[in-house]
């Protein structure tokens, strides 16, 4: 794939090679854990997967792996999806973007997916246990197809920031992870989503293991047009999945 090359509709020429410019490194010295479950040794090329297929087509045919999900509309309103007769709480947000192809035109029936933490910064996992409270209300977990403009839309809790322990006094900003599976397996993005004007994300070592030119990507902004009126603030956040305007990829998760 890497010899392999696309033009966008600008008339941009990139390949590859040139999107995992954008991209972090499987290693990252100040991430510690990326050390131990990084790839060490060169990827292994499979051209043979691909024989037969374009660019970004999936190798098992053109069925989207979305449309063998059924997502119900209360899968991504987190504010309602793990109540137990009440609300969760926290600050009300909406989240809401598109995801894009390499040539920005809408990716349609692509599942997008978002995991997070509670308002107080604890994710309902039996590996974290951080001494923050649990929300019985909140499940901090979503799920939703793109349509077919490529939007997606989801209702959460604001998450809260949280100490992870790679360094003295370290915390993690304010997040949100996204998975955005397409027409196969092999064509997933992870990667995170963040607030803008956090003080903390000049002290994250994950993002700033991303690229300086690509890291705004990272950074959802604040939109009065997806805010909704006295209920919930909005944020937009769009996804591209290849090019030189690629959304940067979370290359080795963390909770």
């Amino acid at each position: 794939m890497n010899e392999m090359a696309e033009q966008a509709q600008d008339g941009t020429v990139y390949s590859e090679a040139e999107d995992q410019a954008h991209q972090p490194p499987y290693q990252f010295a100040a991430y510690r854990s990326s050390l131990q479950r990084g790839p060490s040794q060169a990827l292994i090329h499979l051209p043979s997967l691909y024989d037969g297929f374009e660019y970004g087509q999936a190798v098992e045919g053109q069925a989207h792996l979305g449309a063998r999900f059924r997502c119900r509309d209360k899968e991504r309103d987190l504010i309602r999806n793990g109540s137990h007769g009440g609300p969760p709480i926290g600050e009300r947000i909406v989240v809401s973007g598109r995801v894009l192809d390499a040539n920005g035109a809408p990716v349609v029936g692509a599942l997008v997916e978002i995991w997070q933490a509670n308002a107080s910064g604890r994710y309902l996992h039996k590996v974290d246990q951080h001494d923050a409270p649990l929300d019985p209300n909140f499940l901090g977990a979503g799920r939703c197809i793109s349509d077919r403009d490529g939007g997606y839309r989801f209702y959460t809790i604001k998450p809260g920031a949280y100490p992870w322990q790679n360094h003295a006094n370290a915390w993690r900003p304010q997040h949100i992870h996204f998975s955005v599976l397409g027409n196969s397996l092999g064509q997933r993005l992870v990667t995170q989503m963040y607030f803008p004007g956090d003080p903390l994300l000049a002290l994250d070592p994950i993002f700033g293991a991303v690229p300086r030119a690509a890291a705004a990507r990272l950074i959802s902004s604040f939109d009065l047009g997806i805010t909704e009126p006295e209920f919930a603030l909005g944020y937009r956040f769009d996804i591209v999945l290849a090019g030189t305007r690629a959304t940067p990829a979370e290359e080795d998760a963390e909770s």
